[in-house]
């Protein structure tokens, strides 16, 4: 196998202590000629083996760990660690397989929609092996086809295009498909990521079965997930509220073939916080997209989740609960739980905290790869 060093001086990397990225100028010199896509031992700079992982001179993460001492990056490992991988799941049919680093696959993603899978390959190696991996998939898995979805924005990063493609060469047919209890038009070839926020089915689950009875407001609604396990957990009235006028017609047809009682319209939900100041709820569910797509983008952020959960305290009625959610993998757990103390501050709510919530067990979260968790949230009764 070809080999790599860290920089004497390179004292702070955090490979050095489990981390599995490592970063062009924490090597001593270029990556070799033939290591971009292949699998490289790196080495720390007394020559003791840290590992092996993939390799990539056009990336800013030019090494990723997936295996601790020396392993060949050959189709043999790729079977055991995906089989390894999947063998911690549960047996469900609709579940996360394999996610990236956390399962030593590093940029290799793949959900299970009853007989579909959908992957994503986001590092170069893992794109080069993708047939391979496919078949890997469905022999492990016994499922009909596979789609590969890699028109994810971070293949860029890697130097590699945008795609969406099959191994049979036929994008499967969109699909009604039981989720919990509730039927879900899963269009698995242009919906968001894989087709469907798998991170959250606890949450629509935990979040509906305290919905009995009351006033439910749905931010974010995309799908309506959270919005029509509430309806059939017995809410009062549901709305439910998105950006996106697709998703918000996705929801509408979801809530009609399950003769749900939900509602939902388009519109900005800061903007419906501004405009319907007069409105109360018993129930409020905020899930909405990053905002804090890097470090950078952090303090913005923290500013929006502020002013969102302020106004959506305000509009609670004594004993109500909000539900709010962070996917920002940028801002930490501390951080939202800070937000959420200042927000309740300022909206002269006392908060107690019912739950803190985070990611599924298919979704794990590993020591000392902070980057694995994103999720992070809370369930408040507001007096």
């Amino acid at each position: 196998m070809l080999e790599i060093s860290l920089r004497s001086d390179a004292r702070k990397a955090r490979v050095l202590r489990g981390h599995p990225w490592v970063f062009a100028g924490e090597l001593a010199g270029a990556l070799p000629a033939g290591a971009d896509g292949e699998g490289i031992v790196l080495r720390d700079s007394r020559g003791r083996v840290l590992g092996s992982g993939i390799a990539n001179s056009g990336s800013q993460i030019v090494w990723r760990r997936y295996a601790p001492g020396q392993r060949v990056f050959d189709e043999a490992f790729l079977h055991e660690a995906i089989a390894r991988s999947i063998a911690r799941r549960g047996d469900e049919r609709v579940r996360r397989l394999v996610w990236s680093e956390a399962d030593s696959l590093p940029g290799l993603v793949a959900d299970q929609f009853g007989d579909v899978l959908v992957v994503q390959t986001l590092t170069l190696a893992m794109d080069r092996r993708a047939d391979a991996i496919g078949r890997i998939l469905i022999e492990l898995t016994g499922a009909a086809e596979l789609l590969l979805r890699n028109d994810a924005p971070g293949r860029k990063y890697e130097g590699l295009p945008q795609e969406i493609r099959s191994l049979s060469g036929s994008l499967p047919e969109p699909r009604w498909m039981d989720i919990d209890g509730v039927d879900y038009f899963l269009d698995l070839a242009n919906a968001q990521k894989t087709g469907y926020y798998l991170d959250q089915r606890e949450q629509h689950r935990l979040v509906g079965s305290l919905a009995k009875g009351r006033r439910v407001l749905d931010g974010f609604c995309n799908q309506g997930s959270f919005g029509l396990q509430c309806a059939r957990h017995g809410a009062m009235e549901v709305l439910g509220i998105d950006a996106s006028g697709l998703a918000v017609e996705q929801a509408r047809a979801n809530a009609e073939r399950n003769g749900l009682p939900a509602k939902f319209e388009v519109g900005n939900l800061f903007d419906y916080f501004s405009t319907s100041r007069d409105e109360r709820f018993d129930l409020i569910i905020l899930d909405p997209p990053s905002f804090a797509r890097n470090k950078g983008a952090v303090d913005g952020a923290l500013r929006g989740y502020k002013e969102l959960n302020l106004r959506a305290m305000r509009m609670l009625n004594p004993g109500g609960i909000l539900a709010t959610y962070s996917c920002s993998k940028s801002v930490s757990r501390e951080m939202y739980m800070e937000v959420l103390a200042d927000a309740a501050a300022d909206a002269g709510r006392r908060a107690r905290l019912v739950s803190s919530t985070g990611q599924p067990a298919d979704h794990p979260v590993m020591l000392g790869i902070p980057e694995t968790e994103y999720l992070k949230g809370a369930i408040l009764e507001l007096e």
